[in-house]
């Protein structure tokens, strides 16, 4: 009887491990608003990681969160860095790329609660007398990655919090037009 137990587990995990295998590689996380402020507004407020904590949707999750700041003020090779609770970990951000009024793209490093890197971009379009602004971040999974994603719709988790912060960035970017 424990044989068959010990049989059937093994091949439960050979299942799971196969299922897992075959999950996407790659993610992809995206979402947008229209601004009602000229591009040149809403850029300034993402090209300065000093600006972040008016919008930023992780913010105010951890009052006490450390942030130091490295080269330039703002656009390419500022340096963005935190460490904080359990919420907001810790971690690093680098703008790799800075178009004005047309593109932001960052490095995101993760290193606490886990390690991970991935890219972030912001993208600015002028729209009549608006701006649509799109967050994307993407990256790659591994298999400890690819299996905690059949449980925990990371889409759904991190979208919610792009939703948040770009409301906030609506927000403030239409009360300094």
């Amino acid at each position: 009887m424990l044989k068959k137990i010990l049989l059937a587990l093994i091949a439960l995990i050979v299942i799971f491990a196969i299922v897992v295998t075959m999950q996407p590689a790659s993610y992809r996380i995206l979402r947008s608003v229209k601004i009602a402020a000229p591009p040149a507004t809403v850029f300034a407020q993402v090209n300065d990681f000093h600006k972040w904590d008016a919008w930023s949707p992780w913010a105010k999750l951890d009052p006490t969160m450390k942030t130091t700041f490295e080269g330039p003020d703002s656009g390419t090779g500022a340096i963005y860095k935190w460490v904080g609770n359990k919420d907001v970990g810790e971690g690093q951000m680098t703008l790799l790329e800075s178009k004005p009024n047309e593109l932001v793209r960052i490095k995101l490093q993760f290193l606490k609660p886990f390690a991970d890197i991935c890219d972030t971009e912001f993208t600015f379009k002028p729209d009549g007398d608006q701006t649509t602004v799109t967050w994307t971040m993407s990256g790659e999974r591994n298999f400890v990655a690819k299996a905690v994603c059949m449980f925990m719709n990371m889409d759904k988790m991190v979208g919610g919090d792009f939703e948040k912060g770009l409301a906030k960035l609506k927000a403030n970017s239409e009360a300094k037009k």
